[in-house]
């Protein structure tokens, strides 16, 4: 699972914007359910920060 939670960090720096869950899921081609887990563990490790409610962004956006 470690890669999943590059694949999410790699599509939040790409976008380069706050994203919500679902859109991490389209652009990944991760199942909804195992982004919502993996945003869960990253937020968590301070990797990722929700500037507003639903959405994300990395740590150093």
């Amino acid at each position: 699972m470690a890669d999943d939670k590059q694949t999410i960090l790699k599509a939040l720096k790409k976008a380069g914007k706050p994203l919500k869950a679902g859109e991490v899921a389209q652009l990944t081609g991760l199942p909804d359910k195992e982004v919502g887990k993996q945003i869960k563990i990253l937020q968590a490790d301070g990797e990722i920060v929700s500037p507003r409610r639903c959405f994300y962004t990395t740590a150093g956006n």
